[in-house]
């Protein structure tokens, strides 16, 4: 090989490896807020904890450790606490809008399908006990930190695949305010 050939196949190897790592940065920094923190309260590995007042979700990890990320929770008369776990999981599920939000946005359709830019439940939903809320994506990432919603956890949606993937029927889920 020549000397040319040589220096043009190390500086295309260059250039890829430079590519790579741009964009391995630019995934890990659009992570969300996804991260591994420190947890050292006294909650079963798998238990998933909300705080709405710091508007984040931790899954347990056990040994000290939890994996947090930023959540968009209810807004002032809306937030709710207790013990519930995870009664379904559903993939780009289709959204009716409950009584309450029919009464506050007539206009919305009885239904928004799966899959939809228009459906609030963004990506994926897993459900809570008793049917009312649900930790699920949104179509609005904005909204993610806020106190914004009528009692959901609202998730990034590359955030609740994450967490979809981590979890499972059952799951215990604790929320605090």
């Amino acid at each position: 090989m020549s000397m040319s050939a040589l220096v043009r196949s190390f500086a295309i190897a260059f250039a890829t490896v430079a590519a790579l790592s741009a964009t391995a940065f630019a995934l890990s920094t659009s992570a969300e807020a996804r991260e591994i923190v420190a947890f050292n309260e006294r909650i079963a590995p798998g238990t998933i904890v909300v705080r709405t007042k710091e508007r984040r979700l931790y899954l347990v990890l056990g040994q000290g450790r939890a994996l947090r990320y930023t959540v968009g929770v209810g807004r002032v008369g809306q937030q709710w606490s207790g013990l519930s776990f995870i009664e379904g999981k559903y993939i780009e599920p289709a959204w009716s809008p409950p009584p309450e939000i029919r009464r506050d946005m007539p206009h919305l359709p009885d239904i928004i399908p799966g899959g939809s830019p228009r459906n609030p439940m963004g990506y994926a939903a897993l459900t809570l006990d008793g049917g009312t809320y649900a930790i699920h994506g949104t179509n609005d990432p904005k909204s993610i930190g806020g106190f914004v919603s009528y009692g959901c956890i609202r998730m990034h949606n590359r955030d609740v695949a994450d967490l979809y993937k981590r979890v499972g029927v059952g799951t215990p889920v604790m929320v605090t305010r």
